[in-house]
C-alpha cells in the first residue's frame, strides 16, 4: 500500500456565524484554550504521520500562513526572557510539517479545495480535512483512517460518528452494508424514520487520487455548487469502493456555528489537568 503522506484541510470560508470576531481573523484561527482550531488538525495529521500539508487559503487569511511560519522576533523574546518550554512550544509549530498554502478559486462547495490541489496530490491518496471540524480520539483520528484504508486495499474512507436518531435529519448519513462497512451512498438530512444508519459523515475523509479527477469533469450540483459528496458518488457507481470508519474511543466536535465551539472550548478545557480543577468548581457555582 501507498504511504498516506499528504494531508489536505480547507480553510478558505467566511464564518460569517462568527461576525465581529472573524473580521479581521480567520475562524480557523479562533482559540480551543490556548491553540487555534486548525493546529489541532494539524497535529492529528502529523501524528498519522503525514509530512505534507497543504492549506487552502483565500486572500484574508494570511493569519493561518503566520501561524505556521517561524517567528524570528517571538523566539528571541522568549530566549531572552528564560522561557524557554514556551520557545520550543513555539518552534515545534512551523516544524511539524512541511505546510503549502493554496488559494481557493472556482465555484462555491465543499469540492471545490479539493479540485484545487488537484496537482498537488498527484496520483497519491491523501487525507481531506474542514477547517472547522475537531476530533478529539485517544488515537489520531487521521490514523485511524490511514489503518482502515491499510486493511481494505485502498479506497475512499469516510470519518463518521455514530449520532443519536433525533439529529439525525441535520446530516449526511451514510448507506452501507452492515457486514463489511462498505458505503452505498450518503443521504443528506434524510426525513425522520428514513434514515439509513446511525453513522453521520462529517469532515474527515481518506480520499483517492480520483476524487480531484472527478470533480475536475463534474458540473455544480445543488445551489449551483461543487459537492465532494457528488464526486464520492461517482467514485463508487463506476466500481470504487467505499467504508465507514467510526470514530474509536472519540468523538467529533465542529467548532462551525458560536455554540458547537463554546461547547468544543469547554470539552478541551475539561480535559487539561492544569486548569480543569478550578473550571469545574467554576461551572458548579455558576450564578446562572
Amino acid at each position: 500500500m501507498p504511504k498516506i503522506r499528504k494531508g489536505v484541510i480547507t480553510a478558505a470560508g467566511k464564518g460569517t456565524r462568527f461576525l465581529p470576531a472573524v473580521k479581521t481573523m480567520p475562524k480557523e484561527m479562533l482559540p480551543i484554550v490556548d491553540k487555534p482550531i486548525i493546529q489541532y488538525i494539524v497535529e492529528e495529521m502529523v501524528e498519522a504521520g503525514i509530512e505534507d500539508i497543504i492549506i487552502v487559503t483565500s486572500w484574508d487569511k494570511r493569519a493561518v500562513e503566520d501561524h505556521f511560519d517561524t517567528t524570528f522576533e517571538l523566539e528571541e523574546h522568549l530566549k531572552k526572557q528564560g522561557k524557554l518550554e514556551m520557545l520550543d512550544e513555539i518552534k515545534k509549530i512551523s516544524n511539524m510539517a512541511n505546510f503549502t498554502y493554496v488559494r481557493q478559486k472556482g465555484p462555491y462547495g465543499n469540492g471545490t479545495p479539493c479540485l484545487n490541489v488537484r496537482t498537488l496530490i498527484g496520483d497519491e491518496p491523501f487525507i481531506y480535512a474542514y477547517g472547522d471540524d475537531l476530533v478529539k480520539s485517544r488515537t489520531s483520528f487521521t490514523k485511524q483512517l490511514v489503518d482502515r484504508y491499510n486493511k481494505e486495499g485502498g479506497g475512499v474512507i469516510l470519518g463518521c460518528q455514530q449520532t443519536p436518531k433525533e439529529q439525525l435529519s441535520r446530516y449526511g448519513v451514510v448507506d452501507f452494508k452492515k457486514t463489511t462497512g462498505e458505503v452505498e451512498g450518503i443521504v443528506e438530512k434524510p426525513d425522520p424514520g428514513k434514515e439509513p444508519s446511525d453513522l453521520v459523515a462529517f469532515g474527515r475523509y481518506l480520499l483517492e487520487p480520483e476524487i480531484p479527477e472527478i470533480l475536475a469533469k463534474q458540473k455544480p450540483g445543488k445551489d449551483n455548487e461543487l459537492w465532494l459528496v457528488d464526486a464520492i458518488h461517482s467514485y463508487i457507481n463506476n466500481g470504487g469502493k467505499a467504508y465507514a470508519e467510526a470514530i474509536k474511543d472519540g468523538f467529533w466536535y465542529t467548532t462551525g456555528d458560536p455554540l458547537n465551539y463554546l461547547k468544543a472550548v469547554l470539552e478541551y478545557a475539561l480535559c487539561r489537568d492544569d486548569i480543569n480543577g478550578e473550571l469545574k468548581d467554576y461551572i458548579k457555582n455558576l450564578r446562572l
